[in-house]
C-alpha cells in the first residue's frame, strides 16, 4: 500500500462531495499535469490511501482521507465537447488523461493546516513543505503518520 496526497478546490470538490457521492464514491478527475497524470496512470494502486487536501480557500491543509477502489483508466471528460477538461488530442485508442476512483474514508480530527505542516520539522518529505504545486504527490509513510497524529492532537 502507498500513500497520496491529492489537491483540490473545495469549492469544486471537497471532503464532504465525496462523504455525500452516492457510495461515497467518485472518480478524480480533471488532473491536467503530466507528472500528476504518471502518478495516476502508473503509481497508483487500488487499496492506496490518499489524503485529501484542500486548496485556494481560507482553510487550506488536510481534511480527510479516501481510499482508491479503481486503478487508473481513461479520463471520460478528456472526450466531452462540453466539459472544462476537453482535449482535442486525446483519442480511445491514445488518451492522454486518467483518472482513479476514490471511496471517502473519514474526516481527520481536525484540518492539518499547511501551515503546521511547513512548521512540523519531522515532516521531511512531503512535496508541500518544498513548495510543490503538483495536484497529485506521492507522501511516504512517516510524513503520513506525522500529519495524522497532527490532526489528532489538542
Amino acid at each position: 500500500m502507498a500513500y497520496w496526497l491529492f489537491k483540490t478546490e473545495p469549492d469544486a470538490f471537497s471532503i464532504d462531495d465525496l462523504k455525500n457521492a452516492p457510495e461515497q464514491t467518485s472518480m478524480w478527475d480533471g488532473v491536467r499535469n503530466y507528472q500528476a497524470r504518471n502518478f495516476l496512470r502508473d503509481g497508483i494502486k487500488q487499496g492506496d490511501l490518499v489524503m485529501i487536501y484542500h486548496s485556494s480557500c481560507k482553510q487550506v491543509g488536510v481534511a480527510g482521507i479516501a481510499t482508491v477502489t479503481r486503478e487508473a483508466y481513461a479520463d471520460p471528460t478528456q472526450f466531452d465537447l462540453n466539459s472544462d477538461y476537453y482535449d482535442a488530442k486525446a483519442t480511445a485508442d491514445n488518451p492522454r488523461w486518467f483518472v482513479v476512483d476514490v471511496k471517502y474514508q473519514s474526516h481527520l480530527k481536525k484540518l492539518v493546516s499547511l501551515q503546521a505542516i511547513k512548521a512540523n520539522e519531522s515532516i521531511t518529505e512531503i512535496a508541500l513543505k518544498k513548495g510543490g504545486r503538483l495536484s497529485v504527490m506521492p507522501v511516504t509513510e512517516h510524513d503520513w503518520q506525522q500529519i495524522i497524529a497532527m490532526s489528532e492532537s489538542k
